[in-house]
């Protein structure tokens, strides 16, 4: 089967700044490689089976060398797969696409280039800055602030309009740069983050606009630098009008989270139904993948349980994990939900039962507290019989719910709780994740359950002194989904700001609206 490589820009930010033909090959991709500045959420648009890979590219940060990106595309493709290299932006104004084609030229490889919404003509648009205007702009070029004295200063100077991208952190090298051909007076914008719930727009001239910034860095901008800035304000007005009426407006309720960020921890690789949930309340959320979702040891034994199916009572699912690497090992072996007939189901959570109703299994019991622990009670209550019957459990292969399978068996249940997946620590933190915490740009830090917490803290752990990233997290809520993962937030964190009163994700998102609002 042959592959082929996509490089497709994947715009300034989320969903509605895709192109749909960008759209349409991240939903299909096999593999995806993403630089570390195009959104999250757009990888969640792509199949649960896509591997996902983050490859670096932010400026002072460690990222993948280009020459490994260029091999992964390679032997992705050799391999039959359908690659999407995403990069932020258009791969064509600063994306380094070229060294990426000639490599899979040179494997012959097929290979396509999918436009995107490049930051150079986003951010002044966003901004309210027309880049051409015929009496004050009739053309603009648009250059890197990388290497300065690469570039031809004398020339440059004559052009009406400049954009120049990754350029904040030469940013004094580059103002006495333009000065030497430009009036210190010269107007000029830098756009942060543009396109986001959390662009800004700092103001000036080339004489005084440090003087307006704020200390730290300010990547990822683009500068724009002419008289078009003069138009910023009141282009940008209507804008600002339509957030007050939003700010005086009732339908202001329905975003409790409104100008808050939300760091999540989730599963590498998996759509989060969370971050959803919490954009859809107006807050910008942070997805740093802190359990990556692997095979257990040895398929061995849940193979040999599914050949005997007709010989079991109960199958326990208490996680949406358990449900896909079950009915993924049964499709292995040739069968689908229909060998459940003589089985009935039992479930903890809404999600988890969302998850199996995808296999046209309805549960025959679900406890009405959403946790493991509160399933004996459920079979009691039920009036179901646990002596002598015996219960299939595929569960997580370390540490799963031990305490679950000792109540069940006090019951007179005979339980074999089987490794059907682990759910490991990812290698590193993410880059985008790592800097907000550190710049403590965070207002909280959802759990959703206990190995999130305990592998949040390892992976801080690899890159800081508990004492050192503690002191990050001082003015930060953490937020619990429920008493277990409660606990280890006592244990590992020291506090536990809210706790979920239904322990739902939903109920997590009201816990942490409640406190931010407070």
């Amino acid at each position: 089967m042959k592959g082929k490589v996509f490089i497709v820009g994947a715009g300034i930010g989320g969903v509605e700044f895709l192109t749909v033909r960008a759209r349409d090959l991240i939903s299909v991709a096999e593999v995806i490689i993403s630089d570390a500045l195009v959104d999250r959420t757009l990888l969640d648009l792509a199949p649960e089976k896509c591997d996902r890979i983050i490859a670096g590219k932010r400026g002072g940060q460690e990222s993948v060398k280009q020459a490994e990106i260029n091999q992964m595309l390679v032997e992705y493709c050799l391999k039959g797969k359908r690659v999407v290299r995403l990069k932020s932006g258009d791969p064509w104004i600063f994306g380094r696409s070229l060294p990426e084609i000639l490599a899979l030229q040179e494997a012959n490889c097929e290979w396509e280039v999918v436009a995107g919404i490049s930051s150079a003509i986003a951010a002044p648009m966003l901004a309210g800055i027309p880049l051409t205007e015929v009496d004050a702009s009739s053309c603009f070029a648009v250059m890197t602030g990388h290497d300065l004295d690469r570039l031809p200063w004398e020339a440059i100077a004559q052009i009406p309009t400049l954009v120049i991208l990754m350029g904040t952190n030469n940013l004094a090298r580059l103002l006495a740069k333009l000065q030497g051909g430009k009036s210190a007076d010269t107007p000029m914008a830098i756009v942060r983050w543009c396109g986001r719930v959390e662009q800004q727009v700092w103001t000036g001239t080339l004489a005084d606009i440090q003087s307006k910034l704020p200390d730290g860095s300010l990547s990822p901008a683009v500068i724009v630098i002419g008289e078009v800035v003069k138009f910023h304000e009141q282009l940008s007005m209507q804008g600002e009008r339509s957030l007050e009426n939003f700010e005086q407006s009732p339908e202001k309720e329905n975003f409790a989270l409104q100008g808050k960020t939300i760091l999540v921890t989730r599963s590498a690789g998996q759509a989060s139904q969370f971050t959803d949930l919490l954009i859809g309340l107006g807050a910008k959320v942070i997805e740093m993948p802190t359990l990556a979702i692997l095979p257990p040891t040895s398929w061995e034994m849940l193979d040999r349980a599914i050949a005997d199916l007709a010989n079991y009572d109960w199958l326990i699912l208490t996680s949406a994990n358990a449900v896909e690497s079950f009915f993924g090992r049964l499709q292995k072996s040739g069968q689908d939900s229909r060998a459940l007939y003589s089985l009935k189901v039992a479930v903890v959570g809404r999600k988890t039962a969302e998850v199996l109703a995808n296999y046209g299994i309805t549960p025959d019991l679900v406890p009405v507290d959403f946790i493991a622990d509160s399933l004996i009670d459920a079979f009691l209550t039920g009036n179901h019989v646990l002596t002598g019957k015996r219960l299939l459990f595929p569960r997580v292969e370390s540490g799963g719910r031990e305490i679950l399978v000792e109540q069940l068996q006090q019951h007179g249940a005979v339980v074999e709780a089987i490794a059907a997946y682990e759910s490991g620590c990812p290698e590193a933190i993410d880059p985008l994740a790592l800097e907000a915490i550190q710049n403590q740009d965070l207002d909280a830090i959802a759990f959703a359950s206990s190995k999130t917490v305990r592998h949040f803290c390892l992976l801080l752990d690899r890159v800081a002194s508990r004492e050192t990233w503690q002191s990050w997290l001082a003015s930060v809520k953490i937020a619990s989904i429920g008493p277990q993962t409660s606990s280890t937030c006592h244990e590992l964190l020291g506090r536990v700001d809210c706790e979920a009163e239904e322990y739902t994700l939903d109920g997590l998102a009201e816990a942490i609206a409640k406190k931010l609002k407070t």
